[in-house]
C-alpha cells in the first residue's frame, strides 16, 4: 500500500471519531443497555452539531474564494485598461479582439490598425507549433515610432478549431534608442583621401603663368563640393587632399554619383588634358586610423584602375564609382626604366625564378611571359613558366616551341612548380593581380618574393604584399609593358623568333589590329619587336581561322540579342572546340556592325561559363563585369561564373547590364 495513502488513515478527521464513539456506544449497549442512553443522547448532539459546523465553514470557505476570484478579475481588468503599453489580443486570421487605449492611441484609422494586426500575426504563423506556446520578438514602425512587439501564442484547449487560439502583444516604443543609435551612425567619420590623379601631365600641358590659376580652381571646386558637408578638408601635398565628414552625407554623394568627378573635368584654363580625381573613402572602421589606412588602400585601387574613380572601403567590401574616363597614356618612360632595373636586382639575389600567368592562358599572357623568360635566362639564372594545359589561344605557338630544344622542360605544372619553389624563389606574375585567376594560386603563399606585371585595371581582390607591382592600366596589353621593359634591362638583349612573335601577337590581338587602347608607346613597342625580327605574315597566320570555325563565329553574330538598342548578348554553342577564343573573336565581329556599342558572349568551358565583354568605350564592360566577379578595362573585359546554367548566366548577366545602364542614368 502507498505510504501516504496509508498515512491518510490517521489524520484526524470528525467523522472518523463519530464512528469510533458510536462503536464504543454500540458495545455498551450490548453489555449495559441502561447504561448507553446518554451516549446515544451525547453521540445524536455531535452529529447535529458537526453536520452544521462542517456547513458553515464550507460557506465561510466557498464566499472567500468567490471574493478572490472577484478581486482577481477586478485586478486583471484594471490591469488591462491601464496597461501602460499598447496591448492587442488578436485570432489567428487577424482579426482584432480587444485593445487597450494605449494601442488605440498610437494609430490614426481603424484601417491601419488592423492591417497592421494582420500583419503581426501573419508574420506569427510560420512559427506556430500545434499545441505548444511560443514567444515572438519582431520590430515594426507605426507612424514614424519605432516598436518592439512582443507577444505568446496560447493553445486554450486540446482541440484542434484555431477559434481556440488567443495572440497576445504588446508593444515597447523603442524610438528614442533607434533615434539615438540612428544618430551615432549618422555622425560617425567618413575619413577620405582626393588624389590629382593626372597632377604631373597636366603641369606639363600648361604655362608656367596659368598653373597656380589651375590648382587654385581644382581648390575651389573641391572645396564647394565638400562644404556642405559641414566636414573638414585639408591639402597636404600638391596633388593631394585629405577629407572628413559625417557619415550621414555619404548617402547624398553617392545618390549624385560623387558629382565632382565630372565638375573638375569642366575645368579648361589652357590645359590640353582634362583633370580627373581619384577618392578613396574609409567607412565603418573601429577607428579613424583604421578608417584613414583603408582610404590609402581605396586609393590604390582608383589609381590601378586608370584613375577618376571613387572607392570605397566598407570593412572587406568595396563599392566603386566613376571610371567612364578613357585611361591616358603616359608619355614618360621614367617608371618603366627604373620598374626594369628594379626587376633585373631582384632576379640576382633570387636563386630561381617561377613565371606565372593566369589561368586558361591567351596570348598576351604567354607573350609577357616568354618575354620575362627572356630577361631571366640572360641573367643565367634557373626559370621556368607555370602553365597546367593548353588551349586554343596558345596553341599555335606552343606547337612552334615544342620543336626548338631551347624551350625543352621549361613549362611545369602546379605539383611540380610546389616541389621547385622555396621561401627565396622569385614568383613573377604577369597579366592578372588577382590571386584567384592565377595559374597555381597556391604559390603565392609558398614564397615571400613576388612580382606584378599587368595591365588591367585593379579591382577589390588583388595580390597582397608584392615586393614589386608594375600595373599600367593605359597599357594595351602586358605583352607592351614586357617589351619595355626589354629595353631597359639590358642595353643588348636578343629575342628568339618565337619571343618577337608571341609578344607582338599580344599587343595586335588586345589592341585588335591597333585599333582599342593603341598610344604613341604602343607603336614604339610594337616597333621594337618589328626591329628584332617579329614577323608580321606569320603573326598573322597564327590566328587565322577555318571556313568551319568562320561559319560558327557568323552564326553567333545572327543570333544575338539586341538589348537597350546597341549591347549585343550571344551564346557560343557548346559542341565546339576553342569555345572561349570564338566566343572572343565573335564579340569582336559583333562590334563591326552598326549601332552596337557593346557585345558579350557567353561560352561553357571546363564546367564554368566564360564570358567575353568588348566595347567601343561608351559602355564600360568592365564595371558590368565586375559584378559577376570578373574584371579587365574600359573596352575589353572578361568574367567566368561557376556552378550556373548558361542560360542563367546570361540572365545574370542582364541584370548587371541593367543595373549599370541605371547608374548611368541617375548620373
Amino acid at each position: 500500500m502507498d505510504s501516504r495513502k496509508l498515512s491518510r488513515i490517521f489524520i484526524p478527521k470528525a467523522g472518523f471519531y463519530l464512528w469510533v464513539i458510536f462503536f464504543l456506544i454500540a458495545v455498551i449497549t450490548f453489555l449495559k443497555p441502561l447504561v448507553s442512553i446518554p451516549g446515544y443522547i451525547l453521540f445524536v448532539f455531535l452529529v447535529i452539531y458537526n453536520y452544521k459546523s462542517t456547513h458553515i465553514r464550507n460557506r465561510e470557505i466557498t464566499k472567500y474564494i468567490e471574493t478572490l476570484t472577484f478581486n482577481i478579475d477586478c485586478a486583471t481588468k484594471d490591469t488591462l485598461l491601464n496597461f501602460p503599453m499598447p496591448l492587442v489580443l488578436a485570432e489567428l486570421d487577424g482579426t482584432t479582439v480587444w485593445y487597450n487605449s494605449s494601442f488605440k492611441g498610437i494609430f490614426q484609422n481603424d484601417t491601419v490598425q488592423q492591417e497592421t494586426v494582420a500583419e503581426l500575426v501573419t508574420d506569427l504563423k510560420p512559427q506556430m507549433t500545434e499545441g505548444d506556446s511560443i514567444n515572438i520578438s519582431s520590430e515594426v514602425t507605426i507612424n514614424d515610432r519605432h516598436y518592439s512587439v512582443l507577444g505568446n501564442l496560447v493553445k486554450l484547449d486540446d482541440s484542434n478549431n484555431e477559434e481556440s487560439i488567443i495572440v497576445m502583444f504588446y508593444l515597447v516604443d523603442n524610438t528614442e534608442l533607434i533615434n539615438e543609435k540612428q544618430r551615432f551612425e549618422d555622425n560617425k567619420n567618413t575619413v577620405g583621401l582626393i588624389v590629382i590623379d593626372n597632377y604631373d601631365d597636366l603641369m606639363q600641358s600648361m604655362e608656367d603663368s596659368v598653373r597656380q590659376q589651375l590648382l587654385a580652381e581644382i581648390d575651389k571646386k573641391v572645396t564647394n563640393w565638400i562644404s556642405h558637408t559641414g566636414g573638414v578638408l585639408k591639402k597636404f601635398e600638391r596633388d593631394k587632399y585629405l577629407c572628413i565628414f559625417a557619415f550621414k552625407y555619404l548617402h547624398e554623394l553617392e545618390e549624385k554619383r560623387f558629382e565632382i568627378l565630372e565638375t573638375v573635368k569642366e575645368i579648361n584654363l589652357g590645359n590640353k588634358i582634362p583633370v580627373t580625381l581619384s577618392i578613396g573613402l574609409g567607412i565603418n572602421a573601429p577607428t579613424i586610423v583604421e578608417n584613414l589606412q583603408n582610404s590609402y588602400a581605396c586609393i590604390d585601387i582608383a589609381l590601378g584602375r586608370g584613375g577618376d574613380h571613387v572607392v570605397i572601403k566598407d570593412g572587406d567590401n568595396f563599392r566603386f564609382f566613376g571610371g567612364r574616363t578613357r585611361e591616358l597614356e603616359k608619355r614618360t618612360r621614367v617608371k618603366a626604366r627604373v620598374i626594369a632595373y628594379a626587376l633585373r636586382g631582384l632576379i640576382d639575389q633570387a636563386p630561381s625564378v617561377l613565371i606565372m600567368g593566369h589561368e586558361n592562358a591567351d596570348i598576351d599572357c604567354l607573350g609577357a611571359a616568354l618575354g620575362i623568360y627572356r630577361i631571366v635566362k640572360n641573367r643565367d639564372k634557373r626559370v621556368n613558366i607555370v602553365l597546367n594545359h593548353s588551349n586554343a589561344n596558345i596553341d599555335a605557338i606552343l606547337n612552334k616551341m615544342a620543336k626548338e630544344p631551347e624551350y625543352n622542360n621549361v613549362f611545369v605544372g602546379t605539383n611540380e612548380a610546389l616541389d621547385l619553389i622555396t621561401k627565396k624563389t622569385l614568383l613573377i606574375v604577369v597579366d592578372t593581380h588577382k590571386p584567384g585567376f592565377t595559374e597555381a594560386p597556391e604559390l603565392l603563399k609558398m614564397t615571400d618574393q613576388v612580382v606584378i606585371i599587368d595591365h588591367h585595371r585593379r579591382g577589390a581582390d588583388f595580390i597582397q604584399d608584392a615586393v614589386l607591382s608594375y600595373q599600367e592600366t593605359y597599357a594595351s596589353s602586358t605583352c607592351e609593358l614586357v617589351t619595355e621593359l626589354l629595353q631597359y634591362v639590358e642595353d643588348r638583349i636578343r629575342l628568339t623568333n618565337i619571343e618577337t612573335e608571341a609578344l607582338y601577337a599580344g599587343i595586335v590581338v588586345d589592341t585588335k589590329n591597333f585599333i582599342f587602347k593603341t598610344g604613341v608607346r604602343t607603336f614604339e613597342a610594337a616597333s621594337y619587336l618589328r626591329r628584332q625580327g617579329a614577323d608580321t605574315v606569320s603573326v598573322k597566320q597564327l590566328f587565322q581561322n577555318d571556313l568551319k570555325t568562320y561559319i560558327t563565329i557568323s552564326n553567333i553574330v545572327k543570333d544575338a540579342e539586341v538589348v537597350y538598342d546597341n549591347i549585343a548578348i550571344s551564346i557560343c554553342p557548346s559542341n565546339v572546340k576553342g569555345a572561349q577564343l570564338i566566343a572572343a573573336q565573335a564579340a569582336d565581329q559583333l562590334l563591326s556592325l552598326a549601332g552596337l556599342v557593346a557585345a558579350f558572349v557567353l561560352s561553357y568551358h571546363d564546367g564554368e561559363v566564360v564570358i567575353s565583354g568588348r566595347s567601343l568605350g561608351d559602355i564600360n564592360v568592365q564595371m558590368i563585369l565586375e559584378k559577376l566577379g570578373g574584371g579587365g578595362h574600359l573596352t575589353v573585359a572578361g568574367a567566368q561564373i561557376e556552378g550556373v546554367s548558361i542560360q542563367d548566366a546570361k540572365k545574370m548577366l542582364k541584370d548587371a547590364i541593367y543595373e549599370y545602364i541605371d547608374s548611368l542614368a541617375k548620373e
